[in-house]
Protein backbone atom coordinates (compact mmCIF):
# COMPACT_ATOMS: atom_id res chain seq x y z
CA UNK A 1 0.00 0.00 0.00
CA UNK A 2 2.94 2.34 0.67
CA UNK A 3 4.10 2.23 -2.94
CA UNK A 4 0.63 3.15 -4.20
CA UNK A 5 0.58 6.20 -1.91
CA UNK A 6 4.04 7.21 -3.09
CA UNK A 7 2.86 6.88 -6.69
CA UNK A 8 -0.22 9.03 -5.96
CA UNK A 9 2.02 11.68 -4.37
CA UNK A 10 4.35 11.59 -7.37
CA UNK A 11 1.51 11.98 -9.88
CA UNK A 12 -0.21 14.66 -7.80
CA UNK A 13 2.83 16.95 -7.95
CA UNK A 14 2.17 20.06 -9.99
CA UNK A 15 5.28 19.78 -12.14
CA UNK A 16 4.24 16.36 -13.52
CA UNK A 17 0.93 17.79 -14.69
CA UNK A 18 2.62 20.95 -15.98
CA UNK A 19 5.04 18.84 -17.99
CA UNK A 20 2.23 16.69 -19.42
CA UNK A 21 0.21 19.76 -20.39
CA UNK A 22 3.32 21.32 -21.96
CA UNK A 23 3.95 18.23 -24.08
CA UNK A 24 0.33 18.07 -25.25
CA UNK A 25 0.23 21.78 -26.08
CA UNK A 26 3.61 21.46 -27.82
CA UNK A 27 2.29 18.66 -30.03
CA UNK A 28 -0.78 20.70 -30.94
CA UNK A 29 1.36 23.78 -31.57
CA UNK A 30 3.63 21.72 -33.86
CA UNK A 31 0.61 20.99 -36.07
CA UNK A 32 -0.23 24.70 -36.25
CA UNK A 33 3.35 25.72 -37.11
CA UNK A 34 3.67 22.97 -39.74
CA UNK A 35 0.41 24.09 -41.33
CA UNK A 36 1.48 27.74 -41.25
CA UNK A 37 4.77 26.90 -42.95
CA UNK A 38 3.49 24.22 -45.34
CA UNK A 39 0.17 25.74 -46.32
CA UNK A 40 0.81 29.49 -46.18
CA UNK A 41 4.51 30.31 -46.36
CA UNK A 42 5.95 27.57 -48.61
CA UNK A 43 3.51 28.24 -51.49
CA UNK A 44 4.56 31.91 -51.46
CA UNK A 45 8.24 30.92 -51.41
CA UNK A 46 7.53 28.43 -54.22
CA UNK A 47 6.07 31.22 -56.36
CA UNK A 48 8.95 33.59 -55.58
CA UNK A 49 11.62 30.96 -56.31
CA UNK A 50 9.74 29.53 -59.32
CA UNK A 51 9.29 26.19 -57.55
CA UNK A 52 13.01 25.45 -57.07
CA UNK A 53 13.34 21.99 -55.52
CA UNK A 54 16.67 20.49 -54.54
CA UNK A 55 15.36 17.02 -53.72
CA UNK A 56 16.65 15.50 -56.99
CA UNK A 57 20.26 16.59 -56.40
CA UNK A 58 22.38 13.55 -55.62
CA UNK A 59 25.70 11.85 -56.16
CA UNK A 60 25.66 8.22 -57.30
CA UNK A 61 28.46 6.36 -55.52
CA UNK A 62 28.80 3.71 -58.23
CA UNK A 63 30.27 6.27 -60.67
CA UNK A 64 27.43 6.10 -63.21
CA UNK A 65 25.25 9.00 -64.30
CA UNK A 66 21.50 8.74 -63.69
CA UNK A 67 18.81 11.14 -64.84
CA UNK A 68 16.98 11.05 -61.52
CA UNK A 69 17.53 9.80 -58.01
CA UNK A 70 14.72 7.29 -58.52
CA UNK A 71 16.54 5.89 -61.54
CA UNK A 72 19.73 5.52 -59.48
CA UNK A 73 17.88 3.81 -56.65
CA UNK A 74 16.06 1.51 -59.09
CA UNK A 75 19.44 0.53 -60.52
CA UNK A 76 20.55 -0.32 -56.98
CA UNK A 77 23.17 2.43 -56.75
CA UNK A 78 24.01 3.92 -53.38
CA UNK A 79 23.39 7.66 -53.47
CA UNK A 80 24.22 10.66 -51.36
CA UNK A 81 21.00 12.67 -51.40
CA UNK A 82 22.43 16.08 -50.59
CA UNK A 83 19.45 17.85 -52.22
CA UNK A 84 17.05 16.33 -49.69
CA UNK A 85 19.36 17.61 -46.95
CA UNK A 86 19.35 21.11 -48.48
CA UNK A 87 15.53 21.05 -48.54
CA UNK A 88 15.47 19.96 -44.89
CA UNK A 89 17.82 22.79 -43.89
CA UNK A 90 15.73 25.36 -45.78
CA UNK A 91 12.53 24.01 -44.19
CA UNK A 92 14.16 24.14 -40.73
CA UNK A 93 15.25 27.74 -41.25
CA UNK A 94 11.74 28.76 -42.29
CA UNK A 95 10.13 26.97 -39.32
CA UNK A 96 12.72 28.43 -36.93
CA UNK A 97 12.07 31.95 -38.29
CA UNK A 98 8.29 31.52 -37.93
CA UNK A 99 8.70 30.33 -34.34
CA UNK A 100 11.08 33.25 -33.66
CA UNK A 101 8.47 35.71 -34.94
CA UNK A 102 5.72 34.07 -32.85
CA UNK A 103 7.85 34.16 -29.68
CA UNK A 104 8.80 37.76 -30.40
CA UNK A 105 5.12 38.75 -30.65
CA UNK A 106 4.21 36.86 -27.46
CA UNK A 107 7.07 38.56 -25.59
CA UNK A 108 5.91 41.96 -26.89
CA UNK A 109 2.39 41.27 -25.66
CA UNK A 110 3.74 40.19 -22.25
CA UNK A 111 5.75 43.42 -21.97
CA UNK A 112 2.68 45.50 -22.83
CA UNK A 113 0.63 43.59 -20.28
CA UNK A 114 3.28 44.03 -17.58
CA UNK A 115 3.64 47.74 -18.37
CA UNK A 116 -0.10 48.42 -18.05
CA UNK A 117 -0.83 49.71 -14.56
CA UNK A 118 -3.02 47.33 -12.65
CA UNK A 119 -6.10 48.79 -11.00
CA UNK A 120 -5.81 48.73 -7.23
CA UNK A 121 -7.92 46.10 -5.50
CA UNK A 122 -11.35 47.12 -4.19
CA UNK A 123 -10.27 46.94 -0.54
CA UNK A 124 -7.36 49.31 -1.19
CA UNK A 125 -9.73 51.75 -2.91
CA UNK A 126 -12.11 51.54 0.04
CA UNK A 127 -9.32 52.14 2.55
CA UNK A 128 -8.07 55.09 0.51
CA UNK A 129 -11.57 56.56 0.49
CA UNK A 130 -11.90 56.12 4.26
CA UNK A 131 -8.50 57.77 4.81
CA UNK A 132 -9.47 60.71 2.65
CA UNK A 133 -12.78 61.10 4.51
CA UNK A 134 -11.02 61.02 7.89
CA UNK A 135 -8.62 63.76 6.77
CA UNK A 136 -11.58 66.10 6.18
Amino acid sequence: MGMINEFKNFIARGNVFDMAVGIIIGAAFTTIVNSLVGDLIMPIIGVVTSGVDFSDLFIALDGNDYATMDAAKTAGAAVISYGVFINAVINFMIVAFVIFMLVKQVNRLKKEEAAAPAAPPADVLLLTEIRDLLKK
